[in-house]
């Protein structure tokens, strides 16, 4: 049968294209919004967005590292790229957005993706054992009982290495006993938790640039 068409776009033919940039995101988004469970959100050879008007953790610790991503949303190849990788024992975010820009070749747009969560002051967002592995981040940040340039084998805070990372070799980290992040712009690779419980999930699609977090 022949795909429907609506405007010069085959909407069986669209479906196929964005599966595989969003599919992750929105099992995520369906299964958070019915309470916590473990949970990975990575995109195909994109990095995403994140942004948060506070993100506290305890037990923190960042170190350098190295992903491997695919090259293509086909998935055939992948390409080594370097990552900060954040982690926290236990985390609350307030005002969480996540978003990813799809370019869809065959009609010549960019779809956009943006989860929200956390708006309500009293239901943050939280999660146990969270890793971020940031390509970029902004923010004003205070630490407590900070250490800086421990290697990473030796330390002591913040979830362990999740087996079969990619860790610098001889690389160094820096740990807190709490991290507190105020107006959080970053960009990412993928994020990975234990448990992550996102209250007030909304998810949208659309093709307006606006919709990215920042």
């Amino acid at each position: 049968m022949e795909s429907q068409v609506r405007g010069g776009t085959r909407w069986k033919r669209f479906a196929v294209v964005m599966v595989p940039s969003v599919a992750a995101a929105a099992c995520v988004g369906v299964g958070l919004a019915q309470g916590a469970l473990a949970a990975s959100f990575s995109v195909s050879g994109q990095q995403f967005k994140v942004s948060a008007s506070h993100l506290h953790g305890e037990g923190f610790a960042q170190y350098g590292g190295i992903d491997s991503v695919y090259t293509s949303t086909e998935g055939k190849e992948k390409k080594p790229v370097p990552v900060a990788i954040s982690s926290f024992d236990d985390a609350t975010i307030s005002k969480m957005c996540q978003s990813v820009a799809t370019p869809i070749p065959l009609i010549g747009k960019t779809v956009y993706l943006r989860l929200e969560a956390g708006n309500d002051a009293k239901k943050p967002v939280t999660a146990e054992n969270l890793y971020i592995d940031v390509a970029q981040l902004d923010a004003d940040a205070e630490f407590k009982d900070i250490d800086i340039g421990v290697a990473v084998k030796g330390k002591t805070r913040g979830p362990d290495v999740k087996p079969g990372e990619n860790v610098l070799p001889g690389g160094f980290a820096q740990q807190a006993r709490e991290a507190d992040l105020y107006g959080v712009k970053q960009t990412a690779w993928a994020t990975t938790a234990g448990t992550f419980k996102l209250s007030g999930l909304s998810m949208k699609l659309g093709m307006d640039k606006g919709m990215e977090c920042y």
